[in-house]
């Protein structure tokens, strides 16, 4: 039987809950026989994938592949995908480069096709890096099921750091996150952004994002939020606006929580 992630709160309560055990959910949750079963696979098969037509035929690959960049409802779409990483990233013109949803392109420069070099399938230590992102993004759509709002926190506390610690142009930083549709909505909802912002010149929309960031965040400068404690404010900020916009709901008793927090232990 699947370990199912525990939240008995919303909010930024539910947050600092899940925060607190949350080494020990995702290892239960990890030991789980199914995840074992597709590390497994993905860790015996993946060396001998060399090119984009061979990933996409093979359903448990593609769901591993996929669902370690959050793009497991793509799966259905085998020449889609075929495309987008047979193009690669080298090229402007390339399919992933053309796509708002920054993901994909993250997607296929992590597997190296459509390049005259081999693909990165063929590294040793290539099945250890996705399978690690697997098991998170994994163990993050589990959280989603019970709580969506702690699905995007997770996501924003993995991904906003790789993106501020990348190296690029702050701008380039702030439209990687505007492409990214769960990131975007974290931004937008700590930031209490109108729902018509998205509606804007792209230059306005960036704009908007400084502004708000640096009220909310004290900096507009994308790349200080490398730092662990300016995240920590984002999801902060995310997490109480989310809960207000939610409304005022019962809280879980004080000791069912102390039952669940036993059980994990």
């Amino acid at each position: 039987m699947t370990f199912q992630p525990v939240i008995p709160l919303g909010g930024f309560a539910g947050w600092r809950f899940l925060q607190s055990s949350l080494e020990t959910q995702q290892s239960r949750y990890a030991d789980s026989p199914a995840q074992a079963r597709d590390r497994e696979y993905f860790r015996e098969k993946i060396g001998s994938i060399t090119t984009p037509a061979d990933l996409t035929s093979d359903f448990r690959l593609m769901r591993v592949a996929l669902g370690a960049y959050g793009l497991q409802d793509d799966i259905p779409n085998r020449a889609f995908i075929e495309k987008v990483l047979a193009d690669g990233v080298d090229n402007d013109g390339a399919l992933a480069n053309r796509l708002a949803d920054k993901r994909y392109r993250a997607f296929s420069e992590a597997f190296g096709f459509g390049t005259s070099l081999p693909p990165r399938t063929q590294s040793p230590a290539f099945a250890e890096r996705i399978l690690a992102r697997f098991e998170r993004q994994s163990f993050e759509i589990a959280v989603g099921e019970q709580d969506s709002d702690m699905r995007l926190a997770l996501t924003a506390v993995r991904e906003v750091p790789e993106i501020a610690g990348s190296g690029v142009s702050d701008t380039t930083a702030w439209f990687s996150m505007m492409g990214n549709p769960p990131l975007r909505r974290v931004f937008e909802t700590a930031f209490a952004l109108p729902t018509f912002i998205g509606t804007l010149d792209l230059d306005q929309q960036l704009g908007e994002f400084r502004k708000a960031s640096e009220r909310v965040l004290g900096t507009s400068d994308f790349a200080d939020l490398a730092d662990p404690e300016r995240v920590d404010e984002l999801v902060r900020a995310f997490t109480l606006q989310a809960q207000i916009a939610a409304g005022p709901s019962a809280l879980t008793p004080g000791a069912s929580a102390l039952v669940l927090l036993q059980n994990l232990a």
